[in-house]
């Protein structure tokens, strides 16, 4: 059986150096991640958005 928190799948995006950067830069002040913002939004939005009862 896999570690609960296995991550084995990785998502190419592409956007404005200057975003990356400015994204980047804050998560470093604000002692976190981009990697962790973004699989924490990702799971937000599924939540919030997946059909009810499924």
């Amino acid at each position: 059986m896999a570690p609960k928190n296995k991550k084995d799948s990785s998502l190419i995006i592409r956007l404005p150096k200057e975003d990356r950067d400015a994204f980047v830069a804050l998560c470093e002040e604000m002692d976190t991640s981009a990697s962790r913002e973004l699989r924490d939004h990702i799971r937000k939005f599924l939540k919030k958005n997946s059909k009810k009862g499924s």
